[in-house]
């Protein structure tokens, strides 16, 4: 049965997602403190929001008569004893925002890395440069400041405002603050001009280097390395794929699961479901790998140490990746060359950026041309030869 859609709160009136079940809750200024106080368990409708808002205005109209008893609607509140230590410090609406992702995580609402990213950011020594303030208290020179200071790629500054940005959102609705400090920044351009650049570089494996690699496998790793480089699919997707997704009449296998620091999920977008075309070299590796993991169970790819599904991008490049690199004596580079490596070979063997861009699962062709322009033939509109990885038998 579907779940009935969450009805719209009016201002001051939120609904607050629970573990035990969702909560209304209402946000009033008392004693010039903002208060927010949960309503006792009830359906989530239009009629128990309207009344919630109904109580909030009551509330308020008290509050400015100066009747208003806390201990008689909230008897249970930390306020209804006295004065307190006022709960819109920043580092403790951080805290709450935290625990909202730790709900979400509980519900698989969130999956656990991007989770850890985000405490990383809540946790991290630039968010405490706003502790100790009240949220009124953050202005927008403050935020331009702060952002302008940061070191580090657009990416990074990116993923560490996110959670701030939810604070305030959050402040917003419950009539915390009159205004989003966010709003009034030119945040896209302030970014964009000091962002430091990504010092990542795109250094694709040459002929010499892929055989060197396949020839450095033992026979239980070879297979899988032969198949990255002749498909190009993501680390999460390599360790996710199973047998079923391999359709050998057609030669391609069906793109539709990724692994996440263990978690098995659908692609972040629409066209990371795709179907990747299966060179004659990646069907060889499939047809050696078969006796080897297809009787053990889902998965084809498996750790050669203990027979075991993959389970981390971290245990491949530990346990396979960093051995194979050093017995075959090329330069160590990280595993994600060999997507780049699939990439920058099929251009230059003269395929066409839209069906590289298929193939990879990006979105559109404009990662394509910004990551591998330099490898992008001008006659890729004549016909394609079949991809051939140097090594592969």
């Amino acid at each position: 049965m579907d779940k009935r859609p969450t009805p719209p709160t009016p201002s001051g009136v939120k609904i607050r997602q629970f573990v035990a079940g969702d909560r209304l809750q209402i946000a009033f200024t008392f004693n010039g403190e903002q208060c927010r106080e949960l309503l006792p368990p009830c359906p989530i409708n239009k009629s128990s929001v309207q009344r919630a808002a109904s109580l909030r205005e009551e509330i308020r109209r008290k509050i400015k008569e100066g009747t208003f008893d806390y201990a008689t609607y909230f008897p249970e509140s930390p306020r209804a004893a006295g004065p307190e230590k006022s709960s819109t410090l920043m580092e403790e609406l951080l805290q709450q925002q935290l625990e909202t992702y730790e709900r979400q995580v509980s519900n698989q609402k969130m999956s656990p890395s991007t989770y850890r990213g985000y405490a990383k950011a809540i946790n991290g020594a630039r968010m405490r440069r706003w502790h100790g303030l009240q949220v009124r208290g953050v202005t927008p020179s403050m935020l331009r400041e702060w952002v302008a200071e940061m070191d580090c790629t657009s990416k990074a500054i990116r993923n560490t405002l996110t959670p701030l940005r939810s604070v305030f959102e959050d402040a917003l609705n419950d009539e915390l603050i009159d205004f989003n400090p966010f709003d009034r920044i030119a945040l896209a351009k302030l970014i964009r001009q000091t962002a430091k650049a990504s010092d990542y570089v795109v250094n694709p494996f040459n002929a010499a280097e892929r055989t060197a690699l396949l020839e450095a496998c033992r026979s239980d790793e070879r297979p899988m390395l032969q198949f990255w480089f002749s498909s190009g699919l993501r680390p999460g997707e390599l360790q996710a794929l199973e047998w079923r997704h391999i359709d050998w009449e057609r030669k391609v296998a069906r793109i539709e699961i990724n692994q996440v620091a263990g978690v098995i999920k659908a692609p972040k977008t629409a066209a990371g479901i795709r179907d990747v075309d299966l060179d004659t070299s990646a069907i060889a590796a499939l047809q050696v790998q078969r006796p080897l993991s297809e009787a053990k169970g889902a998965r084809i790819w498996l750790n050669p140490r203990d027979g075991k599904p993959w389970t981390t991008d971290a245990q491949v490049r530990k346990t396979f990746w960093l051995p194979v690199c050093t017995r075959s004596g090329v330069d160590y580079r990280n595993p994600y060359q060999v997507r780049h490596t699939y990439a920058s070979t099929l251009l230059m063997d003269g395929h066409n950026p839209w069906y590289v861009a298929a193939q990879l699962g990006h979105e559109d062709v404009e990662m394509v041309f910004r990551t591998y322009g330099r490898f992008i033939r001008e006659d890729y509109q004549k016909p394609k030869p079949e991809l051939r990885i140097a090594g592969n038998s």
